[in-house]
Order: structure tokens, then sequence, then C-alpha cells
């Protein structure tokens, strides 16, 4: 596993860490449709959220946030409605987006609730 990818998976742990401790429900990682994929889905209260986690080591919040691009999220909002049909869910949904940071020993963690919304089509 290349090194961009251990970093992603770890920061992902770590996203679903904060996530747990802020009661919000894991219902899904890494979940796949087609050749997309989605990092977290969650359940806080009454909505699915689902989440896009970008981990960086260049201590710019701002760069991982512009990692989210128009094709990102028009892929992220595709899968997630496949996510919901595949689970006859019928909830509203938000979309999330958590920005982790890694420094040497410790990490920054930014979470921004309804980071964007479904594009029109």
């Amino acid at each position: 596993m290349s090194d961009h990818n251990i970093t992603g998976n770890k920061g992902e742990k770590i996203a679903c860490t904060y996530l747990k401790q802020k009661g919000y429900t894991i219902l899904e990682t890494n979940w796949r449709h087609r050749r997309n994929e989605i990092d977290i889905i969650a359940k806080d209260g009454d909505e699915i959220v689902v989440i896009e986690v970008k981990t960086r080591t260049d201590n710019n919040f701002e760069l991982a946030h512009k990692a989210i691009n128009n094709k990102k999220i028009r892929s992220i909002v595709k899968t997630a409605d496949a996510y919901l049909k595949y689970k006859n869910i019928d909830i509203p949904v938000r979309f999330d987006t958590i920005c982790i940071i890694k420094e040497e020993k410790t990490c920054k963690l930014e979470h921004i609730k309804d980071a964007f919304s479904s594009p029109l089509w």
C-alpha cells in the first residue's frame, strides 16, 4: 500500500473516532458502488451524514478542502444516492467534510457540516 493510502486510512480512523465521540453512529466506511467510494456514512440524529475525509501532512486546511472539487462532489452524491436506494433509506442526507492535518505526533481536525449540497444535474 502506498504512503498516501496509509495516511488516508489513518485519517479515516481518526475521523471515525472523532465522530463517535460526538455521538454519531458509524454505518459504513469505505462503501463502494462501482468505481466510486464514500469514506464514511454515519447517522446523526435523524439524518444520514455522508463524510468525505481528506488527510494531509502539509499543514494547510484550505488545500485539503479544495481537493473536493465539483467532479468529486458529483461522484459522492451519485454514490450516496446508490447507497440510499440499496438500503431503502428515505431520510434527510447531509454532506460533510473532515480535513485532518497530520503532524509528527499530533493532528488537527476540521469538521465542516453541510460542506456541499447535491448539484443540479
